[in-house]
């Protein structure tokens, strides 16, 4: 017998909304992300880059991915992803098959909960080692993901704060 999937029913996801695009990334998002990355001991280390396939978090992921080797990281996969798909099993594997140190993910809401599904219930992925842009800082998406799918989660407001996903809620401080 086969596992059954974790992808949310389209209507369900409607719920939650009406979803907003992902907005153009920020020098101050951008320079936390990356700070975060470094204080929790990646500094030069591998990461996996996952983003949506809109024009804001592909703009953004290209930002990342420069901007991590200028400063001597490695991207261990780049991997995008469709707002739908059947199971977005085949992105998962792409985003873990490398054992990154972490991972990065600069993606609208709705196809970062279905991924994120994806992750938990198929992979050896950790939230507490996933770095996200804003849109990713959604309480909704949290919500929609399911229990503890998120939960450790970290990353930036357009604004350089801080967000991290706790027991289904984003809290936000002005650091880290």
């Amino acid at each position: 017998m086969s596992e059954p999937s974790p992808r949310l029913d389209p209507a369900v996801l409607a719920g939650y909304g009406p979803w907003t695009a992902p907005r153009p990334h920020t020098g101050r998002e951008l320079e936390r992300v990356l700070a975060l990355l470094e204080a929790c001991g990646v500094r030069g280390g591998s990461v996996a880059l996952g983003h949506g396939r809109d024009a804001a978090s592909r703009a953004a992921a290209a930002a990342f991915a420069d901007a991590w080797q200028e400063r001597g990281g490695q991207l261990a996969a780049v991997v995008d992803w469709p707002e739908d798909a059947a199971s977005w099993l085949r992105q998962a594997r792409r985003l873990t098959d490398p054992e990154p140190d972490a991972w990065v993910v600069a993606a609208a809401p709705v196809g970062w909960a279905q991924l994120s599904r994806r992750l938990r219930h198929s992979t050896g992925w950790d939230p507490r080692r996933t770095f996200g842009f804003a849109a990713a800082g959604d309480t909704r998406l949290v919500t929609a993901a399911g229990p503890g799918v998120l939960d450790g989660m970290r990353g930036a407001t357009s604004e350089g704060r801080v967000w991290t996903i706790r027991r289904g809620w984003v809290m936000e401080s002005a650091d880290g």
